[in-house]
């Protein structure tokens, strides 16, 4: 007896992470369904913590697109999926899970395209020399897009040289020329090696790059890219800007990361200016 295919006229999406009141990411998804004629489609916040995220995912009915996932599940995120893309895979992280036909899910990494994308925009070319403030996931995700940009060389610099020591495995996958330099106020610290960087990258906390600001030769030329974005500006953006630096933010990579998921959720192009209108007047942004 031949099957009935399951009709949905109803489509789900959301972002998982614990916590996750704060996320902007319903207002790019929600202000992109409207704006593409996506009627029926919709998209939530589910706070999650990583352990509970395979239930969770096992739950969701057949009207469930797509996940964005952020901290602390995308590591979980890998485990539930049938397929896991190539730059997921290097990471050892995704921050987004597509439904497939068959129910299955397919893991990726958004992060990894986001990045490339705003420091291509803000004008890295093949060859630059990146600076990297931390060694967690985000720098994970930096370092392979440092990768894609064709850097010359990566060097990490990170309070704690274990978590330095995690990367060289990850940029050896990637075919990245990896050094590494010590943390301000630590022994050996090498300030001197942030000297003629092409792009900075900080991925660390709030507050925790403060310290650079009154070390770093700036240089007009440089890129200087804030993974975070609240508050706004932070004193190292700040600092970098009155520099002439070109500055990209956190906000920047929101908003391109979830171009990636929206497209790959719908299938359709994503509608870019009104997703950026609608996350630049929630953030009361320039």
């Amino acid at each position: 007896m031949k099957e009935t295919p399951v009709v949905v006229s109803e489509r789900r999406a959301a972002v998982l992470g614990k916590p996750i009141a704060h996320s902007l990411s319903p207002v790019i998804h929600n202000a992109g369904y409207v704006a593409a004629g996506l009627t029926g489609w919709s998209y939530t916040r589910i706070e999650c913590a990583a352990a509970e995220l395979p239930a969770l995912v096992a739950g969701l009915g057949p009207e469930w697109a797509g996940l964005s996932v952020t901290m602390p599940g995308k590591e979980a995120a890998l485990t539930v999926a049938a397929e896991v893309s190539p730059v997921a895979v290097a990471v050892g992280a995704a921050n987004t899970l597509v439904r497939r036909p068959d129910g299955s899910w397919y893991a990726d990494n958004t992060d990894v395209t986001g990045i490339v994308e705003v420091l291509t925009e803000a004008g890295v070319r093949p060859g630059a020399n990146v600076a990297l403030l931390g060694a967690g996931g985000t720098a994970r995700a930096a370092l392979a897009a440092a990768a894609q940009l064709g850097a010359g060389t990566v060097t990490v610099i990170a309070r704690r040289p274990a978590a330095v020591a995690d990367l060289e495995p990850v940029a050896a996958v990637l075919g990245v020329a990896m050094s590494s330099a010590a943390w301000p106020g630590t022994p050996h610290a090498q300030v001197s090696a942030l000297t003629g960087v092409d792009v900075l990258i900080s991925t660390v906390p709030k507050g925790a790059a403060d310290e650079f600001v009154g070390l770093l030769p700036w240089q007009a030329a440089t890129v200087v890219f804030d993974a975070l974005y609240d508050p706004w500006p932070t004193p190292l953006a700040a600092a970098a800007g009155a520099a002439g630096c070109r500055i990209v933010s956190g906000l920047d990579l929101l908003l391109a990361q979830a171009i990636g998921q929206f497209e790959q959720f719908t299938g359709v192009p994503a509608p870019r200016p009104a997703m950026a209108a609608a996350l630049s007047a929630a953030r009361s942004f320039p």
